[in-house]
This record gives structure tokens, sequence and C-alpha cells, in this order.
């Protein structure tokens, strides 16, 4: 796991520092995407701009949400991504639309009124946690 961190955070530095592209390399995109769902500890969530930020893409939250969209069935905790105010945004990409909201509980996360409830307390930011910064 701690490689995995490792290798994760040089590739997103490089990205960083790559400040103009022609072309978005969607294939990159949704792997760095889906390595960085995947560090998302058990009981924490995180938002989609946390997530394009970290990756070395700070302006394509939104596009962090649609690579999530269309992971179903490949074992990525989707459940642990939510807009910057915890609100359960992306729950019509799952099966059903309380899906989201179930697997987050199962992991011990209160939601109430498709929220979060403690935002603050179980808000990952990718960036302090990994030492991004």
């Amino acid at each position: 796991m701690y490689c995995r961190k490792v290798l994760l955070l040089c590739i997103c530095h490089i990205r960083q520092m790559q400040k103009a592209m022609d072309a978005l390399d969607m294939e990159e995109f949704s792997r760095l995407v889906f390595e960085m769902v995947c560090l998302i500890p058990r009981g924490r969530a995180t938002s989609y701009g946390a997530i394009a930020h970290a990756i070395g893409y700070p302006a394509r939250s939104r596009m962090v949400g649609w690579v999530l969209a269309g992971c179903g069935g490949k074992g990525i905790p989707a459940h642990r991504v939510v807009n910057s105010q915890g609100v359960l945004s992306g729950r019509e990409a799952f099966e059903t639309p309380a899906m989201m909201q179930e697997l987050l509980v199962s992991e011990g996360v209160v939601v109430e009124n498709n929220r979060i409830r403690n935002w603050r307390e179980i808000r990952w930011d990718p960036v302090v946690e990994l030492g991004f910064d």
C-alpha cells in the first residue's frame, strides 16, 4: 500500500508540473481517478474537487464525477466521493439511488437528507493526508 501511495504521489506531482495540455488523455485521467479513490479509507469520504486537485487537474472536478459515474462493477469505492458540501450528489449513478447512502452507512458514516452529517470530521483530503503539499 505504501509503495502504491508513493507511486501515485510521483505521478500526481508530474501531472501538476505539466502546465499546458493540448488534449486530456481520458484513459490516464480515469486511471488516476480510480487509483486515488481506492486510497480513501473506509468510513471517510472526499469531494470530486479534492480528487481532481490531488491528481493534478484542479479544474476537472465534474470530469471526476463523470468518470466515477461509469465505474460500476469495477470495485471502485465511488460511494466515498461526494460534492464539496458533503452531499451525495452522485447517488443516481448507483444501482439504486439509496445504494450510495447504504454503502456509506455500512462503513459508519452518518447520512441525513442525502448529506454526510459530520462532513468536516469525515472529509479526507488526499493532498493533506498523502503529503502532496
